[in-house]
């Protein structure tokens, strides 16, 4: 019987045995192309729904975290608010707990001058001013007894300084910023102390011209006070009337230039402010004009650098005194600390010279003349004889 040849292999012959065959895929430069395709159809297939959610649940978790640190920062501003009026109101409580003799009693916790204390314990007064940033808060100055009737023109002459009586507290009543020209150009800074022992005169005085029967000004004839002593006309006379009646009996002003200058600067800036406040009949009588060059005799030196101190003090006579501590130098033989460098004794020149920071018109400063007044508006608040010596207005920074 005839059998096909497949039939007969399955029959029982064996087929013959072929090597295996694997078939890779030929890449091409469509190959990239379809690889693309096949992950965008990956792409495809995710679960876009399941994405949104989760989208939308962080920005949600989100806004909560934003919204509970914007009340969070608000509660906590309130709760200092709060915290701190607690404070100023325990404070006041504890003010008006002192006796009213204490210095302190009556003052308003945010007028008082926060006086701070250098390395060697002094008590110092921020100036607002970057050069001269300190004035103290007092000071200790000899008795300026030596006289020059005519000073030599040598510079180089230093009068000593003799001390029979030692020394007398200063106590700093205010200060203020000496600027020129329209731009505001800055000088120097100047600050006015007063005696400490001869402020109660001072308080005693303005009281009185307020208010004869008082011993302390209440609010409103302390603004009567501030308004007359503000005013050029009324503040020039009360000033005048003042100082020719010896008060207050010993007073000073401190400058320390903030640039480098020279003393015929200031003497110039000095001799223009007497000669307006003086007027003519003062200036045309003789005695004065000696007066005046002597003066100008103890300015003929060189220059003046920053940060050095030119003391103006005036005694109980109306003596104005005038002495410089520009620091040691061996070359020239100078000696360290302040130094009398000339004495002139008509009192009308110290009277004018004083007008010329104090009341007018116009003064050579007009930050340190309302400081001044500020400072004497703490005085006068307190009963005579109590020194407020801690209430001394801040300097605005800006001027």
């Amino acid at each position: 019987m005839f059998r096909p040849p497949a039939l007969r292999r399955f029959a029982g012959t064996p087929a013959p045995i072929r090597p295996l065959q694997v078939v890779v895929p030929r890449r091409s430069i469509f190959s990239r192309r379809n690889d693309r395709r096949r992950s965008s159809r990956a792409v495809e297939n995710l679960d876009i729904q399941r994405l949104a959610k989760e989208a939308e649940e962080w920005h949600r978790q989100r806004r909560i975290f934003l919204w509970s640190g914007a009340i969070a920062g608000v509660l906590s501003t309130i709760y200092t608010a709060y915290k701190l009026k607690l404070a100023i109101e325990r404070e006041h409580k504890l003010d008006a707990d002192l006796p009213s003799t204490d210095p302190l009693a009556g003052a308003n916790a945010a007028d008082r001058k926060i006086v701070i204390h250098d390395e060697e314990g002094r008590e110092m007064v921020p100036t607002g001013n970057s050069t001269v940033p300190m004035f103290p808060r007092t000071l200790d100055l000899p008795a300026f007894t030596t006289p020059i009737t005519s000073p030599s023109p040598d510079a180089t002459a230093t009068p000593t300084i003799t001390t029979p009586s030692g020394t007398t507290e200063y106590t700093l009543v205010g200060l203020g910023l000496r600027t020129v020209t329209f731009v505001g150009l800055q000088v120097y800074v100047v600050g006015y102390y007063v005696a400490t022992a001869d402020i109660a005169a001072l308080q005693n005085a303005l009281t009185k011209r307020i208010n004869p029967i008082a011993t302390t000004l209440v609010p409103g004839e302390r603004e009567q006070l501030r308004a007359a002593l503000l005013d050029p006309a009324e503040g020039e006379r009360t000033w005048d009337e003042l100082l020719a009646a010896g008060v207050p009996a010993r007073s000073a002003f401190r400058i320390v230039p903030v640039r480098d200058t020279d003393f015929h600067h200031l003497r110039d800036g000095f001799v223009r402010a007497v000669q307006a406040r003086a007027g003519p009949q003062t200036m045309a009588d003789e005695s004065f004009g000696e007066a005046m060059r002597q003066f100008r005799a103890v300015f003929n030196r060189g220059s003046a650098p920053k940060r050095k101190e030119l003391l103006l003090v005036r005694d109980e006579t109306g003596r104005l005194s005038i002495a410089y501590d520009g620091g040691a130098n061996k070359k020239e033989g100078r000696p360290a600390g302040r130094q009398l460098i000339g004495v002139v004794e008509d009192e009308r020149l110290s009277r004018a010279l004083w007008l010329n920071y104090l009341a007018g018109k116009k003064v050579a400063s007009e930050p340190a003349r309302q400081n001044i007044v500020e400072g004497i508006m703490g005085f006068v608040e307190r009963p005579v004889g109590t020194v407020a010596s801690q209430v001394v207005p801040v300097l605005n920074p800006k001027v």
